[in-house]
């Protein structure tokens, strides 16, 4: 597991199984029993907070990472590994989590 990853994964109820992206870096998916992801979703409502995904990142469909629903779930929720990002999506992923994380200057 490694940042920029999208997974399925089970979250709890009632959101189910959802793709999910690995934001943290690398090191704290190797130590830790719990997880933190975010959601990916096909509701976009246009925000700086979202990045746009779809089939180039293995999505059955158009898609937006929301980067203001970032939650710790038990790694072991994760079932399947779809792909990673690119480096340009990486980047979209860290302009979108500053500005959720209301970390810009």
């Amino acid at each position: 597991m490694r940042r920029g990853e999208i997974w399925w994964a089970n979250l709890p109820p009632p959101v189910g199984r959802r793709p999910v992206l690995l934001p943290s870096r690398d090191e704290s998916y190797d130590r830790r029993g719990m997880i933190i992801v975010s959601t990916i979703t096909s509701r976009a409502r246009n925000l700086p907070t979202e990045v746009p995904l779809g089939t180039a990142e293995r999505l059955e469909r158009a898609s937006v990472l929301n980067l203001d629903n970032i939650q710790t779930i038990p790694k072991r929720n994760l079932t399947e590994f779809v792909s990673t990002l690119s480096p340009q999506k990486l980047q979209d992923v860290e302009v979108a989590l500053h500005y959720a994380l209301g970390l810009d200057s």
